[in-house]
C-alpha cells in the first residue's frame, strides 16, 4: 500500500491540534477538504484514525501508533527533498547545526582545513529541534544537549559542563554564593521540567503529582526576560549562561544539579565522509 505523503501531513496537523478547525487553519484549507483527507486516509489504511464526539476528538489506538511512525517518515521525505536539491548545486554544502553556549569555531576550522573548497553553513537550534534538524535534512550533524530521542540518530558523546541557576538579581537568593533545589523549593521552573529532572524529584508532592508552574519558555532570550521580571528561575549550561549575560540576572552554582552532557547527532540513513571527519574533528570542541 503506497501512503499518500500529503494526507498523513494533514492526519499529523489534526493528531497534534486534536481539532479539525484549528488543524485546517493551521494547514490554510478549508476544514470540509480536510475531513474528506482524513476520512480517504482511514478508508485506505482500513482503521479508525480518530474518535470523535460531542466531547471532541481523540485518537485511536491505530491514530497513535501512525503518530509515532509519521514523524520520522516525513521528515525522512523532507530530508531526501532538501538532499537531492543540495546535490545538484555547484558547491558542496554542509550545515552545522548547534545549540546556544556551544563554540564550534575549532571543528570548522579543521573541517576547512581539510576540505577548504566545501561550503560550510551554521545552524543555531533550539531544545525543541536539535535532533529534528538532522532528520529533516536541514543540517548534516547537529552539536546537542542530551538527552535526545536517539531514535534514528547516531550519538558521538563529546563533554560534559556543569549546569547554573539564573535568578533575578533582585531575587531574596540573590546574596547567596550557591543554590540548592531545596532553596528554590516553591519557585517557578522556567522551562521544560523533563530537562531538570532533579528538579522534578525534588518537588514531587506526597500525592505524587508535581506542582504547578507558569508556562514554560522556550527559547534561552525569552527565559532570561521572565527570569529578570522575577516570574521564576531557569536552569542553564554554565557556557550558555556565560554567553547570554545581562545586569538583571545573576547566575549561581548548584551542587545538586548533574552536569550537563553534549553530543554530536547526526542520521543513520546520511553517515557520509563528510559526517565522519566532522565527527573526528569535533574532539577539539570543548565548555
Amino acid at each position: 500500500m503506497d501512503v499518500d505523503l500529503r494526507k498523513l501531513r494533514y492526519f499529523v496537523a489534526v493528531a497534534e491540534q486534536l481539532h479539525f478547525g484549528r488543524a485546517a487553519d493551521t494547514l490554510h484549507i478549508a476544514q470540509p477538504a480536510l475531513s474528506r483527507q482524513i476520512r480517504a486516509l482511514e478508508d485506505e489504511l482500513g482503521v479508525a484514525l480518530f474518535l470523535r464526539d460531542r466531547r471532541g476528538t481523540t485518537l485511536t489506538p491505530a491514530g497513535q501508533q501512525l503518530l509515532r511512525d509519521a514523524g520520522p517518515l516525513l521528515a525522512a521525505a523532507q530530508a531526501a527533498v532538501r538532499r537531492c536539491v543540495q546535490a545538484a548545486a555547484p558547491t558542496q554544502r554542509f550545515t552545522i547545526a548547534f545549540m546556544p553556549g556551544i563554540t564550534v569555531t575549532a571543528a570548522v576550522k579543521a573541517l576547512t582545513a581539510q576540505h577548504p573548497q566545501l561550503d560550510i553553513r551554521l545552524l543555531r537550534t533550539s531544545w525543541d529541534n536539535q535532533t529534528e534538524v538532522v532528520l529533516d535534512g536541514r543540517a548534516d550533524v547537529s552539536i546537542v544537549r542530551l538527552p535526545v530521542d536517539p531514535q534514528g540518530l547516531q550519538i558521538q558523546p563529546l563533554f560534559t559542563e556543569p549546569r547554573v541557576v539564573v535568578i533575578a538579581r533582585d531575587h531574596p537568593l540573590a546574596g547567596k554564593d550557591a543554590l540548592s533545589l531545596a532553596d528554590l523549593a516553591g519557585a517557578h521552573l522556567l522551562q521544560d521540567p523533563a530537562a531538570v529532572p532533579e528538579w522534578q524529584a525534588e518537588t514531587r508532592a506526597p500525592d505524587g503529582n508535581a506542582p504547578s508552574a507558569v508556562p514554560a519558555a522556550h527559547s534561552v532570550e525569552e527565559k532570561l526576560e521572565l527570569v529578570a521580571t522575577g516570574a521564576g528561575f531557569c536552569v542553564l549550561p554554565r557556557s550558555t549562561a556565560s554567553f547570554y549575560t545581562r545586569p538583571d540576572i545573576v547566575v549561581r552554582p548548584a551542587p545538586g544539579l548533574a552536569d550537563n552532557e553534549v553530543a554530536l547527532v547526526w542520521s543513520k540513513a546520511h553517515e557520509t565522509p563528510l559526517v565522519h571527519a566532522f565527527s573526528a574533528a569535533a574532539h577539539q570542541l570543548h565548555p
